[in-house]
């Protein structure tokens, strides 16, 4: 039974399979992204995605759809579809799909009059090439298939109009035909494995219209160049290839590096391997050496709080321990020469943030959770010691260790934690002074210190941990039993608001609070923060809760962090209420992730979506595809796994905090 499957009438509801978008990567940080039926929905949207680092530090839309036609009898049933203005969608080749399936790679089965017919997708681990094989189950007559590129050649944040200085002209490859639309770019070659004809047909396609954009704000309609098309006969039992890509491929091996491929894929075939694929498709290595993960698809490059916070989860965790080995030795030498105010990385964002160190520190944590303490000190145990000194020093730019002992961060009016919302440069949620998760992690980051490197911890350092412990509680508690989420003393403003951050004080595995703050705090966390898909940024109750993410940018960027449900947060919140409820936690973790099950088949099929609506149904939200959701996500099953051997149990009697 296939795990990922969408039949005929899911296909054929437009207002429903236009919603559901695939993607597919490969580790030069290029991808595949469209909705399932096939209609762009988005600008960044294309079948051929590349970076084109000479032009932008954007990807590229190089090829944006192949339509497909197939012809019988001469008369032709274009199966492909498009939006244009007014709602119109042309042709309506959905109607002609029975059949979805992405449990290895795309396949989609299409039935026209007589003829069936599977065409499978699928896009190069290493190289920037996207393959589509074409396979004849049953026909009753000659059968051709034709199939029509649509070419954009810009950048994915553009869009491309028609205009006199397209370079239309066209180079011969072997099995097929060349194309490079403008200066700067790169040629694409586009090659069918069997022999046919190409036909030059030039014309714009004209006013495509993208309808999330539309939703987002944003110039919405674009024309898109049709150099031609090819038109290839197939017999029944027969697979036709067409690859897409810039190096030429060989024709006759098309076949064998499509099989090669496919044996390279992970089958998804449940909740784990869905995410451990989708935690592949993060890795990014622009060279032979480096490593790194992207922040999510289809827009986010390398950013470094992103990067710690899902690391764990995307590697080791991932059952690829080699992809942590490879990301800490290419990234911890751009941190230390920031530390060392030697240079900025051009790769990884916001390296320079305060609290990056310190998530950096939680993850060499979990990495000594599942290998040792002692392997975590031999690799890195002088990173570790250089991090923890960098702190003391008090030389970051905007985090200072004041005389509470606690950390102090400044930034004139810029957001300074991963609730990063702004307009005009300004934080949304303007969060300056003592940050609760910042401070937490800098408690456990020194006792975490401590615990695996007893030989350089002094006096000093442990009079500092209890005077961060006893300032902690001192300036966090409220009255009301729960956390501020952040105080700044030079203001007399007290924010009461309820938002998730307190949780870290509670799950890391060094707390500074008493275990009747902790539970407290969890209990004020599940009756208002969680939901079904994650932990609301605000409560419901608070001011200024907004519960859905959707319109223009200013309208998002007030949503992110005032209602919006965040998945990444269900980690820190599985592992608080396990350290809290041991046993009689299991069963309620199990129900929660039965609902981020369910999330594969909406929003980005096979993943886990950057963030979702705060209120019922809670519809996904921002990147179709996100790190930090998928990590910790998968963090959390190997939480829930350890439980279950510890207690000796499988099934468990439902609890219920509510």
């Amino acid at each position: 039974m296939s795990y990922l499957k969408f039949d005929r009438r899911l296909m054929a509801n437009l207002d429903e399979s236009t919603q559901r978008e695939y993607i597919r990567t490969n580790r030069k940080g290029a991808y595949s992204c469209s909705s399932i039926v096939g209609c762009n929905t988005r600008k960044y949207h294309g079948l051929l995605v590349i970076p084109v680092p000479t032009l932008s530090a954007n990807n590229h839309v190089l090829l944006s759809s192949l339509d497909l036609t197939i012809i019988q009898h001469g008369v032709p049933f274009n199966v492909g579809i498009h939006e244009y203005e007014g709602d119109v969608f042309s042709p309506k080749g959905h109607k002609y799909i029975r059949e979805y399936n992405v449990d290895v790679v795309s396949s989609t089965t299409y039935r026209v009059g007589g003829v069936i017919l599977e065409k499978q997708f699928l896009f190069c681990h290493y190289t920037n090439r996207a393959i589509t094989r074409y396979t004849l189950l049953e026909a009753h007559s000659r059968t051709t298939l034709r199939l029509s590129p649509f070419l954009a050649f810009r950048d994915v944040k553009m869009l491309t109009h028609r205009n006199d200085q397209i370079n239309g002209d066209y180079g011969v490859a072997r099995s097929g035909v060349t194309f490079c639309l403008y200066p700067g770019y790169p040629t694409l070659y586009l090659q069918v494995s069997k022999e046919h004809e190409f036909v030059s047909d030039p014309h714009w396609n004209e006013k495509n219209e993208y309808i999330k954009e539309r939703e987002r704000g944003y110039e919405y309609t674009e024309d898109l160049y049709v150099p031609g098309y090819f038109d290839v006969d197939i017999e029944v039992g027969e697979s036709v290839y067409f690859s897409a890509g810039i190096e030429e491929a060989d024709p006759a091996s098309l076949a064998q590096l499509f099989d090669e491929e496919v044996a390279m894929r992970i089958t998804k075939d449940d909740f784990r391997s869905c995410l451990l694929n989708a935690a592949l498709q993060f890795y990014y290595r622009p060279d032979a050496t480096h490593g790194y993960l992207l922040a999510g698809y289809p827009w986010f490059g390398v950013r470094a709080r992103d990067l710690f916070i899902a690391l764990p989860g995307c590697t080791i965790y991932a059952d690829a321990p080699e992809r942590f080995y490879r990301i800490m030795d290419t990234v911890l030498p751009e941190v230390r020469a920031f530390m060392n105010q030697i240079s900025l990385s051009t790769e990884i964002r916001d390296i320079n943030e305060g609290d990056v160190g310190l998530w950096a520190i939680w993850a060499l944590q979990e990495y000594a959770r599942w290998s040792t303490p002692a392997d975590m000190v031999s690799r890195y145990g002088d990173f570790l010691n250089e991090l923890i000194h960098y702190y003391l020093k008090n030389i970051h730019p905007n985090l200072r260790i004041d005389h509470t002992g606690l950390c102090y961060i400044t930034g004139d009016g810029k957001p300074l934690s991963w609730m990063d919302a702004k307009i005009n440069g300004q934080a949304v949620i303007p969060r300056e002074g003592y940050l609760v998760e910042v401070n937490a992690l800098w408690y456990n980051a020194l006792c975490f210190y401590r615990e695996v490197m007893p030989s350089q911890w002094t006096e000093e350092m442990e009079s500092l941990l209890q005077l961060v412990e006893k300032s902690f509680c001192n300036i966090f508690i409220n009255e009301h039993g729960y956390l501020f989420d952040y105080v700044n003393p030079h203001s007399t403003r007290r924010d009461w608001s309820v938002r998730p951050n307190m949780i870290f004080a509670t799950s890391l595995p060094y707390s500074p609070l008493p275990k009747s703050t902790r539970r407290s705090v969890i209990e004020i966390i599940t009756r208002e923060l969680r939901t079904p898909k994650g932990l609301r940024s605000l409560s419901p109750k608070s001011d200024g809760y907004q519960p859905q993410c959707h319109g223009t940018q200013l309208q998002r960027e007030r949503a992110y962090y005032n209602g919006s449900v965040w998945p990444w947060l269900l980690g820190p919140y599985f592992e608080a209420c396990l350290k809290l409820y041991g046993r009689s936690a299991i069963s309620f973790i199990e129900r929660t992730l039965i609902g981020m099950e369910e999330e594969l088949q909406q929003h980005g099929v096979g993943t886990i979506s950057e963030l979702f609506d705060g209120n019922p149904p809670f519809k996904g939200r921002g990147a179709i595809s996100f790190a930090m959701s998928v990590g910790e996500i998968l963090r959390s099953l190997e939480l829930l796994k350890v439980a279950k051997s510890k207690y000796d149990t499988q099934t468990l009697p439902i609890i219920r905090y509510e």
